[in-house]
């Protein structure tokens, strides 16, 4: 998808509030913990290979969903150890290998497939995934974890790491959490030799669990400034939200009481109204179910009425201004202002999601 350059809707997005962010973590580790930097899904958005660069001084490596996140980082110039998170078949691995990808193993399965294909498994660095109760990817017992460790390293791979995910180090209720982190350490003691580095922290594992960090942690949504449980925890400090979403109104008209506005006509004018048309939609993801929610126009909230459109959304204003008016969608205007967290909950989701959906086509800028 192209990026829309010629029409006033972008994301800004503050580099060096990310890095502040990372620094504002690390200080609040124990020293020697290292620090993976989570930058799949472009970055939650914010720009995979903007972020990296920026930030990669700073991180000991970073993580990705799958190897083609992996090769974008390494095409741009990145260095580090990249981890991919995600399940990497077997057939992929000479890939893995030429761009010095990490790749995660999480089943006896994955081992027996690669050595039914014959592949040399040799100068590939792995880290295995242990399920500790999410359910998703991941060796379930200990006598699993040694048998793969022992058939990979017996079949010339690197086993560097040990890894697992909590699923709800984000919720007041600890309860799930404390079984998982039991689980993972019972495993951990009885494993035949554990791997060099151990890592269970997510941002919310980081900030609010500091008996589930081992030697790394893995840092996502809370480097672009956002809380990972959305307004259920309260963060222990302060870390600056990285990214702002601004359009400009490119129409505005006095509608008449009894028009309809919109597709379905869901919005009918109840008096003169001043309407007002933005540059972006469903397209950018600006979903159909933000009508309702508002915006900020000269630090004054303007709802969003009618349906919103695959291109375009219409607010309803509190007087006429010119066109080429800055509007936003997310940060400050004014005195005012609107965070992911806020949108997430217009939408009955979490903030990571809002920041995924915002499509290529809207343009990023980097301060």
């Amino acid at each position: 998808m192209i990026s829309s350059l010629h029409r006033p809707t972008l994301a800004k997005v503050d580099l060096s509030a990310i890095s502040s962010n990372i620094e504002q973590i690390q200080a609040h580790l124990a020293q020697g913990v290292m620090t993976y930097a989570v930058v799949k899904a472009n970055a939650y958005g914010h720009g995979a290979v903007a972020v990296s660069s920026h930030v990669q001084p700073i991180v000991d490596g970073f993580c990705v969903s799958n190897i083609d996140e992996g090769i974008e980082l390494r095409q741009s110039g990145i260095r580090k150890p990249i981890l991919v998170l995600g399940v990497v078949l077997p057939n992929e691995v000479s890939l893995a290998r030429d761009y010095r990808l990490t790749l995660t193993v999480a089943s006896l399965d994955w081992l027996a497939k690669a050595q039914g294909q014959g592949l040399d498994l040799s100068n590939l660095t792995v880290h295995i995934k242990i399920d500790s109760g999410m359910g998703r990817i991941g060796v379930r017992s200990s006598a699993q974890a040694n048998q793969l460790i022992a058939g990979l390293r017996a079949a010339g791979a690197y086993v560097q790491g040990i890894f697992t995910h909590f699923a709800t180090a984000d919720e007041a209720d600890d309860h799930k959490f404390q079984e998982q982190l039991a689980f993972f350490q019972n495993l951990l003691a009885e494993l035949d030799d554990c791997p060099e580095i151990v890592h269970a922290s997510n941002s919310a594992t980081s900030l609010w669990h500091s008996d589930g960090i081992f030697n790394a942690v893995r840092l996502g949504i809370v480097i672009y400034g956002l809380n990972p449980s959305g307004q259920v925890l309260e963060l222990p400090y302060t870390v600056q939200p990285a990214l702002s979403l601004e359009s400009a109104l490119i129409h505005v008209k006095r509608l008449p009481a009894g028009n309809d506005i919109g597709y379905g006509a869901t919005y009918t004018s109840a008096e003169d109204e001043w309407i007002g048309t933005l540059p972006i939609g469903y397209a950018d993801g600006w979903t159909r179910d933000m009508q309702g929610f508002e915006v900020l126009v000269n630090g004054q909230r303007c709802p969003i009425v009618g349906r919103v459109s695959m291109d375009q959304i219409t607010i309803k204003l509190n007087q006429a201004y010119p066109l080429g008016t800055k509007v936003t969608l997310i940060g400050e205007n004014g005195d005012s202002s609107i965070s992911a967290t806020d949108v997430a909950e217009k939408r009955r989701t979490i903030n990571y999601e809002v920041l995924c959906l915002l499509s290529d086509r809207i343009p990023r800028e980097y301060e």
